[in-house]
């Protein structure tokens, strides 16, 4: 049976093995820490930027793919260079690692977005506000995640520090009603399949909960997100998940905020309100498997994540009060802020639905 290499070894590496393993496919991890969430399938414990470390962990898989896309460039390419099935290759990682290269290469596919520029001074950046009523967002474009490399700036002098490093993306602020999330997977022969698109809520630019459908959707953005995905995958030739985040805006326009190349946190809805989970679609799509169906299991489908820890009382706790609500804890030492877990619930209706998640949810209270 093949065996699939994980670099990195966060949650989502841990998520993708129990559908892994109903396959009968390998998993091994190349995590950062002996105590990573991924432990259980971490075959060697090093550092995903040494290329030798790497290499070594890469010998023995059919396929490499990737827990997060922070590894650099230049081990990727070493990667391919030995004839590894790295999935997604690194010409279309860039994408993922550079946001002023990703919002250029989705300007040549025509793909919509806010209205953007590469910016590498204080004056080039009050040119930009001036051109956008004086209020702009303005990102690093590497190493960003959940709202950090992030700010919304009313000065041209309000990115200085960042821009002694480098140019920045600065972005329109977006006048949008919601923020919505579209997910696809797409193997290396071309097969192509999005999940329903869904609505996520932020709080201090961190994802905290997930409606599954998109309430209160027309068919025509749910067109859009589906079509601008679709185009987003294949012109960059991404392989296995893809998550396209989304402004919907007050005119009713869909324009691509964000993308991540792997498994996301808004798909992790599927893992029991999909046929086929964002994680097992994985799998199958850097294997070059035929892709499982998307549809959704239930009229409703709410996730919620929970912060901090969820220590075992406390999971009991929530099991005895909701005994219809999934748990899933990511085995991380507690951490204010820190992503332990999060809860799913499926119902028939969206408003009860959501009652049962948060009613599950409150019961994880965290404490330093």
């Amino acid at each position: 049976m093949p065996v699939v290499g994980v670099i990195g070894g966060g949650q989502l590496a841990r998520m993708m093995i129990p559908p892994a393993v109903a396959l009968g496919v390998e998993v091994r991890v190349l995590a950062e820490a002996a105590d990573s969430s991924a432990r259980l399938a971490a075959t060697v414990v090093g550092d995903y930027r040494d290329t030798e470390t790497v290499l070594a962990f890469a010998r023995g898989c059919d396929a490499i793919t990737f827990d997060h896309e922070h590894v650099p460039q230049e081990v990727l390419r070493a990667l391919v260079d030995t004839g590894a099935a790295v999935r997604p290759g690194p010409d279309a990682l860039l994408y993922a690692q550079d946001k002023l290269a990703m919002r250029a290469r989705l300007a040549e596919l025509g793909v919509p977005m806010p209205d953007w520029a590469r910016v590498s001074s204080a004056a080039e950046l009050g040119a930009f506000l001036d051109d956008h009523g004086g209020r702009a967002v303005v990102k690093t474009p590497r190493g960003g995640y959940d709202g950090k490399g992030v700010r919304v700036v009313d000065q041209s002098s309000a990115a200085d520090d960042w821009l002694a490093s480098g140019p920045v993306l600065a972005e329109e602020l977006v006048p949008f009603r919601r923020e919505l999330a579209q997910l696809v997977a797409r193997r290396p022969s071309g097969e192509v399949r999005p999940w329903p698109v869904v609505e996520t809520v932020q709080q201090n630019g961190v994802c905290a909960e997930v409606f599954a459908p998109a309430p209160h959707t027309t068919e025509a953005v749910e067109r859009a997100a589906a079509e601008i995905a679709t185009t987003v995958a294949h012109g960059l030739d991404v392989t296995g998940v893809l998550a396209v985040e989304l402004f919907e805006t007050t005119n009713g326009r869909v324009l691509v905020n964000e993308l991540a190349m792997r498994p996301h946190n808004s798909g992790h809805f599927s893992i029991e309100g999909s046929v086929t989970s964002q994680f097992e679609q994985h799998v199958r799509a850097v294997l070059d498997w035929p892709l499982g169906e998307t549809e959704l299991r239930a009229p409703a489908t709410v996730m919620i994540n929970v912060f901090g820890a969820l220590p075992a009382d406390q999971i009991v706790a929530s099991l005895a009060h909701q005994p219809s609500v999934k748990v899933h804890a990511y085995g991380k030492g507690p951490r204010a802020g820190r992503k332990a877990g999060h809860v799913t619930a499926l119902g028939e209706d969206l408003d009860e639905t959501v009652y049962r998640a948060r009613a599950a949810a409150a019961h994880f209270e965290f404490e330093e």
